[in-house]
């Protein structure tokens, strides 16, 4: 008797640490995507940061070619300081950026009329740069949301969900195009 009394004493204690071991690592797991989601964000945002100091060198050395192409430069200059600006959810924040990506497209098309420019090597080096630039933008918000999609499906996930809900770990938004995603996704049309 004493001996099946100490068996079951031994198993509820591995019992107990198997299952507080896992607790340990899931809540660990947790902290892990949750900062990796904080860390790719601050990617974004840093690329996002240079594309804004890199876009009023741009402008200016349209001007000097383009002088009257004054809307499309104003476009640019206010979307850039919308997105800028943008303080709200994720959602909007990212209908910001896409609204700056799409004046972009417009101000590049403009060198396709106006051949100095589009020989100019300054032009044509801020135009490499901020492609480059786009291009680490979205390499960064596909890092994002491959570590929003492992943190929500951990949290929708049987048993970690548990855990999850018990230290109050909340699904995170996605960055994506937004409402208007067909509107994005179609090239841009410059008419002059």
């Amino acid at each position: 008797m004493v001996m099946v009394l100490v068996v079951l004493i031994v198993l509820l204690i591995f019992a107990a640490a198997v299952v507080g071991l896992y607790f340990l690592f899931t809540y660990n797991s947790f902290v892990t995507l949750k900062n990796r989601v904080k860390e790719a964000w601050s990617d974004i945002e840093v690329q996002m940061k240079r594309r804004y100091d890199l876009i009023p060198n741009l402008v200016e050395t349209v001007k000097g070619y383009a002088a009257h192409e004054r809307g499309t430069l104003e476009a640019v200059i206010q979307a850039r300081n919308m997105a800028m600006s943008s303080q709200g959810s994720l959602e909007d924040k990212a209908k910001a950026e896409n609204m700056l990506s799409g004046t972009l497209k417009s101000l590049f098309a403009l060198s396709e009329n106006y051949p100095n420019l589009k020989a100019n090597e300054n032009f044509m080096e801020l135009q490499k740069e901020l492609t480059d630039t786009e291009n680490k933008i979205q390499a960064s918000r596909r890092f994002y949301n491959s570590n929003v999609l492992a943190i929500n499906t951990k949290l929708e996930m049987f048993p970690s969900n548990f855990i999850g809900k018990m230290f109050n770990f909340e699904k995170q938004e996605f960055f994506k195009l937004g409402e208007d995603e067909q509107a994005a996704r179609e090239a841009v049309k410059v008419s002059f």
